[in-house]
């Protein structure tokens, strides 16, 4: 069932049968802004080039433009991967289309530009994973559903991610359909040595956004096995983990059963870890 159908039928979906895999038994690569370690991140050579190198699925960051257009950028502005400040939220999006966000990767990425969301979900293979980090407050959460709806893009296919609490809570009554993880990093406070959010903030702010899962820093002082098994006896069982490049740090979190790691290397992380499931020829990745 394509997501635009299930608009029409209202399915609900089974939680087992979410994303392809229970979160006992999946090992998703996903690729952290596309293949970021090599092409320009949120970039539709980074998204083409993460599916060549064998990833599962890829995470693409998503703004609004002050037209009402989603736009995939991971910071508030372009200074840093266009070289002009241009803040997105303030700027129409023909004004962002101008600008060239590859050539700071490398001569060969000259001329990619800010791609809208159409043109990432455009890039996704069937049977490949499109985690959407949503980067604003609720007010995406119309404009991301109507754009969904003019894609073939299953519900299994889709994993929405947000740091907003309350962004969260809205994409579970609007697309009650799509599974969405709530984002934490952590901080630990020099004096105490004690992190915060602990992990009774975490099950609360699951519990109260309705989010399907967590998505969590890899950092190991904090999210160890002991974490994840208190997490999940008190219902919380699925998780993904960011964004891990080293491949001690991934075999770890690999043993404790996530139902995917990102990395901004899917291709070197996968041998490593021993995951290799057929590559998506370069000829399949639209």
């Amino acid at each position: 069932m394509t997501f635009r159908s299930s608009l029409v039928v209202g399915l609900v979906l089974f939680a087992g049968a979410s994303l392809g895999a229970s979160p006992a038994t999946a090992q998703n690569i996903v690729a952290h802004r596309g293949a970021s370690y090599d092409a320009p991140e949120n970039t539709v050579a980074a998204m083409k080039l993460a599916f060549e190198q064998g990833a599962d699925g890829v995470e693409a960051d998503f703004y609004l433009t002050s037209d009402g257009q989603i736009v995939c950028c991971h910071d508030k502005d372009t200074q840093r991967t266009a070289g002009v400040k241009h803040v997105i939220v303030e700027t129409p999006l023909a004004e962002l289309r101008k600008l060239d966000v590859g050539a700071w990767k490398g001569e060969k990425y000259r001329g990619e530009r800010l791609p809208t969301f159409a043109e990432i979900a455009a890039t996704i293979p069937a049977g490949k994973k499109f985690i959407i980090e949503l980067k604003t407050g609720p007010e995406i959460v119309a404009p991301l559903k109507q754009e969904l709806a003019k894609t073939d893009l299953k519900d299994e296919q889709i994993l929405i991610i947000c740091f907003n609490e309350q962004t969260v809570a809205e994409c579970k009554k609007t697309l009650p359909n799509l599974k969405c993880h709530w984002l934490t990093g952590y901080k630990q406070d020099e004096k105490t040595g004690e992190w915060t959010p602990t992990l009774e903030d975490v099950v609360a702010t699951l519990e109260r956004s309705h989010a399907d899962g967590l998505g969590t820093q890899g950092e190991m002082k904090q999210v160890d096995a002991e974490f994840i098994e208190d997490l999940c006896d008190q219902g919380h069982c699925e998780f993904h983990v960011w964004t891990i490049d080293d491949p001690q740090v991934a075999r770890y979190y690999q043993k404790l059963q996530p139902w995917g790691i990102t990395t901004n290397r899917p291709g070197f992380l996968r041998e490593q870890l021993n995951l290799k499931p057929a590559k998506v020829p370069a000829a399949a990745v639209k």
